[in-house]
């Protein structure tokens, strides 16, 4: 029953992070005017706004107007629902879950509008540095690798130090990617970074890192060798930034310890 109780709340969650997705990088606001057909203006009713269903009872079209429906709404959803449905069974029903849950929902959010519009909105990435770091004092055990790097003897110092040397080092390194490549990033990924760092801690920002390249220059080959890309063609790093983030956010430790060994 929990299962399916946290799919249908990611199922939900999905369905606002959507809203998130349409509206933050326009700068309107995620609450007025409720929910609407942007082709047509008329207002959703409930019936609308019911994930997954509601998308194929209208095969993917607007019922008053017709206009398209974009399939990414359905996929944000069901992604949402398996990853919850997932995050509880890591996690159980503690306070990780919860903490868990908002990084999910942070970084599925900055994925998807970096692979849409190609931006990473500061708007969204600044506060969430803030969050991060108070999260991360208040729940030292909690999406920082303090307690397997000690830094301090105090628990919250060293939670507080761990995310803010994450973020140092996550600003950084990218801060030199973005010289050297001579504009092949831009600051926008920076500040990405540093809020990974500032999440994951250190040295688990490495392990997020890693996964970041990793995925982004596997497929970035796929896409040359099938030429879906030119050379010269722009590949967004933000959604690769995000499943790193993801990723060592639940199994840093383990990453860390896997790369040790093989290099």
């Amino acid at each position: 029953m929990y299962y399916i109780i946290f799919a249908i709340a990611g199922l939900l969650v999905g369905s606002f992070l959507n809203v998130c997705i349409d509206r933050v990088p326009k700068g309107k606001s995620i609450i007025n005017p409720p929910s609407h057909c942007d082709s047509c203006g008329k207002r959703l009713a409930a019936g609308d706004l019911i994930p997954i269903f509601s998308y194929l009872r209208t095969r993917g079209k607007c019922r008053f107007c017709g206009a398209p429906i974009p399939i990414r709404v359905l996929w944000v959803e069901v992604a949402t629902g398996i990853l919850f449905a997932l995050l509880f069974w890591k996690f159980g029903l503690t306070p990780d879950l919860a903490v868990m849950i908002f990084y999910i929902s942070l970084f599925l959010v900055l994925f998807v509008i970096d692979l849409e519009t190609g931006l990473i909105l500061n708007i969204v990435t600044f506060p969430a540095m803030a969050i991060a770091l108070v999260i991360s004092c208040l729940r030292p055990d909690i999406a920082v690798s303090a307690g397997s790097f000690h830094l301090s003897n105090t628990a919250f110092l060293n939670a507080g130090l761990s995310s803010l040397i994450g973020g140092a080092v996550g600003f950084v390194i990218f801060f030199i990617i973005v010289v050297v490549s001579g504009g092949g990033m831009g600051v926008a990924d920076i500040y990405m970074a540093a809020l990974i760092g500032l999440a994951v801690g250190y040295p688990n920002i490495f392990a997020a890192i890693l996964i970041a390249i990793l995925t982004g220059g596997i497929l970035a080959i796929v896409l040359l060798v099938s030429k879906i890309k030119k050379r010269k063609d722009a590949i967004p790093f933000g959604p690769f930034l995000a499943v790193g983030a993801v990723a060592a956010l639940i199994f840093g430790k383990i990453i860390l310890e896997w790369y040790l060994t093989i290099v």
